[in-house]
């Protein structure tokens, strides 16, 4: 099994990362310790994720529980039943669609086995979840981050996370991907906690909930 954040364990990385940027003190001092974030693992976790692919939080929450309602349980053969029409009415583009059937098949066809997921390398998950078509960097790094507690991912391309920065460090206009991403660097290797540290600034400046 890899490495994993633990309850005590982010508590101390948080500390440590305080020392390092003023700007996390600020954010712990104004709304305490974010929550520890986590999801069970599964298809109805990654489908919750793609759900959340380039659109807010909000509307990716309420589709995904629309979802629960049609389909309980949420399994791979539930939702392979459901029509274009049905998953369309639930909030799913026909992209999104395609990515979820993407998804089912693969795990019906034992192409992606997620229980070995825990114990394989973070570049190796990656490997593994990039296979299927739909799941991308970003919604692979958001699994080995809320899902496996891996301590040092930074989803690249979170746009909540690159307006917290801009946000916290008073600039001028938002960083992009790779500025983002550059920057994250320095909070090696609690990456993961960093970005956990962000959301929840984003989340409360905006009074939302992650999950």
């Amino acid at each position: 099994m890899k490495p994993q954040l633990t309850p005590d364990i982010f508590e101390d990385a948080v500390q440590e990362l305080i020392q390092r940027e003023q700007f996390f003190e600020k954010i712990v001092t104004s709304y305490n310790l974010p929550p520890f974030w986590q999801r069970e693992p599964g298809f109805a976790t990654l489908i919750h994720i793609i759900l959340e692919q380039q659109v807010s939080l909000a509307s990716a929450k309420a589709a995904y529980t629309r979802l629960q309602a049609t389909c309980n349980p949420l399994t791979p053969e539930t939702f392979l039943q459901l029509s274009d029409i049905e998953l369309k009415q639930i909030g799913f583009s026909r992209q999104k669609t395609n990515y979820g059937r993407a998804l089912a098949n693969a795990l019906l066809d034992n192409v992606l086995d997620l229980n070995r997921l825990e114990f394989l390398s973070d570049d190796n998950v990656r490997e593994q979840l990039m296979y299927v078509k739909g799941i991308g960097v970003w919604t692979a790094n958001v699994y080995l981050l809320m899902v496996l507690g891996r301590p040092d991912i930074w989803p690249k391309g979170d746009i909540a996370l690159q307006t917290a920065i801009q946000d916290i460090k008073g600039l001028s206009k938002r960083p992009t991907s790779d500025e983002a991403q550059a920057m994250s660097e320095a909070w090696r290797p609690w990456r993961a906690v960093a970005a956990r540290l962000l959301w929840h600034f984003y989340l409360s400046q905006r009074q939302q909930s992650y999950l």
